[in-house]
């Protein structure tokens, strides 16, 4: 995961001044990307394009006209997509959503628990062939989605993640 971090990857400001229901007009992210930059993009071929752009108050590259969107790379490809408020899965789940409501929309979803004593959040896991949706959450709200291949969702939750 320390790839994931150099590459960019990281959250953005979070807390209780930051609105836990999106605002404005939500994007759906499905399990193959966005509509302008898929799993499994390089990063030369989404910067060829004009998608990437370092943002000052972000940890690391994001994605043009997706503010909200951290991307994460593995060997040049595009693994992993960490979203913020406004972005939604085509189910209407994001950030602010009570967690109910992703088991519902999610029924097989795995529960992932905070290791004891961490200052994590506890993860769902909503698998689909080789890509899934992680949501992390607090027990009662969804706080974060992650989205991409699901082993790097799993392993990303399993080794720990962070501001930056």
């Amino acid at each position: 995961m320390t790839a994931a971090s150099v590459a960019g990857s990281g959250v953005h400001p979070q807390g209780p001044d930051v609105p836990a229901r999106p605002v404005g007009t939500a994007e759906v992210v499905s399990l193959s990307g966005l509509r302008n930059a898929e799993f499994g993009a390089t990063e030369e071929d989404l910067t060829r394009r004009g998608l990437l752009r370092t943002d000052e108050e972000a940890c690391g590259v994001t994605l043009t006209g997706h503010g909200s969107v951290s991307p994460i790379f593995i060997d040049d490809r595009l693994i992993l997509l960490w979203l913020d408020d406004p972005m939604t899965t085509p189910e209407g789940i994001g950030a602010g959503t009570p967690v109910g409501e992703v088991r519902a929309a999610y029924p097989d979803a795995a529960a992932l628990p905070a290791p004891p004593g961490s200052h994590r959040f506890a993860g769902l896991l909503a698998r689909d062939g080789d890509r899934a949706y992680l949501f992390l959450h607090d027990g009662v709200t969804v706080r974060k989605i992650i989205a991409g291949y699901a082993d790097w969702a799993r392993r990303l939750f399993a080794e720990g993640y962070g501001p930056c």
